[in-house]
């Protein structure tokens, strides 16, 4: 298996930008494996949905406060937004929410 197995293309409107208040009332989407229906629901409804002998993992990665947002060169029409995913050794690992960043162009943090 590998990651590029997981990798969906999400619409940007849909992507969270902060957790759900109550934390619990995040959507959920389940997928019944045996007749293939999708159900849209809410986290707080997952117990009714597990069955005797299911496994539920629990994933407890944070998200690190690192977006950077800035322009290209200055310019207010090319915004750049810079994810920082995991840094490796003195680089991160990022990604990048433009249409295109070129090798050596300026990218204005201020």
């Amino acid at each position: 298996m590998q990651t590029e197995d997981f990798q969906i293309e999400v619409p940007r409107e849909m992507i969270a930008q902060e957790p759900a208040t109550p934390r619990d009332s995040s959507r959920l989407l389940v997928l019944n494996k045996k007749t293939g229906d999708i159900a849209h629901t809410y986290f707080y409804d997952l117990p009714s949905f597990l069955e005797e002998g299911d496994c539920l993992v629990f994933n407890n990665s944070r998200v690190i406060p690192a977006r950077l947002r800035g322009h290209i060169d200055g310019s207010p029409m090319d915004e750049v937004v810079i994810v920082l995913l995991k840094k490796v050794d003195e680089l991160w690992e990022s990604l990048v929410e433009v249409g295109e960043v070129k090798e050596r162009q300026i990218i204005d943090f201020s």
